[in-house]
């Protein structure tokens, strides 16, 4: 058993989501992540532009779709590498990275940093848009849970902008600004797709269909092989 796929799963709760996906790429979205461990006053959470993909096996995928959703793409880590995505780099409580990156961000604070050093800000940005403690918080739908974020196997794509939401802004700014960096999407062709997933046998004919409707400008072949990708899970799990 491989501990690590050699592919960059992505999964969202909807097969409207993912007929979108096909037909358009995935966009980066602004994501509330978890930053209480710099010890900073106030936030507790920042929000990043991001794309989250991992690379568990797949016989541990059920625990990973059933947080996140049962409809989802699988690409290349060859196109990953391609898009510059990154594994993210996970560190214990105060560990070595996390006293590196709390030296680092509390250095360039804006109190603390002069004009010609917003250059190295916005790196230190991009780097801990990288890094996730091995256990945190998530926000989801308002609420927060306790999350094992090492057992995840996450890559994360995040585009080469400058731009952070803070916790206390991010419900009143999200929609502008996540539609400000859709024209970051990652991009994909059906060469690059090695998994399509959906929930069950039922969600396939009215994928096939879409597939055939929408993405007419691939070459049949294409479309025959990119149908041939799609995996139900509920009869993929009777294997596991």
């Amino acid at each position: 058993m491989k501990p690590k796929s050699d592919n960059l799963f992505h999964f969202t709760k909807s097969l409207e989501i993912l007929k979108s996906i096909l037909d358009n790429g995935i966009y980066p979205r602004f994501c509330l992540e978890d930053i209480e461990w710099l010890g900073l006053d106030d936030d507790k959470y920042l929000a990043f532009p991001i794309t989250c993909f991992c690379d568990i096996p797949l016989s541990r995928i059920s625990d990973h779709t059933d947080f996140y959703g049962n409809y989802g793409i699988g690409l290349s880590k060859n196109w990953g590498t391609k898009n510059k995505l990154n594994p993210v780099a996970y560190s214990p409580s105060d560990g070595n990275i996390q006293q590196l990156m709390k030296y680092l961000f509390h250095l360039y604070l804006p109190e603390n940093r002069k004009k010609q050093q917003q250059d190295i800000n916005s790196h230190a940005y991009r780097l801990l848009s990288l890094l996730k403690p091995t256990n945190g918080k998530m926000v989801i739908s308002g609420g927060i849970i306790e999350k094992d974020f090492y057992q995840e196997n996450e890559w994360r794509y995040v585009p080469a902008i400058d731009g952070v939401i803070q916790e206390k802004d991010f419900e009143d700014t999200k929609e502008d600004a996540n539609k400000s960096i859709e024209k970051y999407k990652l991009e994909f062709s059906p060469s690059d797709v090695k998994y399509i997933f959906v929930k069950n046998d039922g969600d396939i004919p009215s994928l096939v269909d879409h597939i055939n409707e929408s993405l007419g400008m691939y070459p049949l072949n294409d479309l025959k092989i990119l149908q041939s990708r799609i995996v139900s899970l509920d009869t993929l799990k009777q294997d596991l």
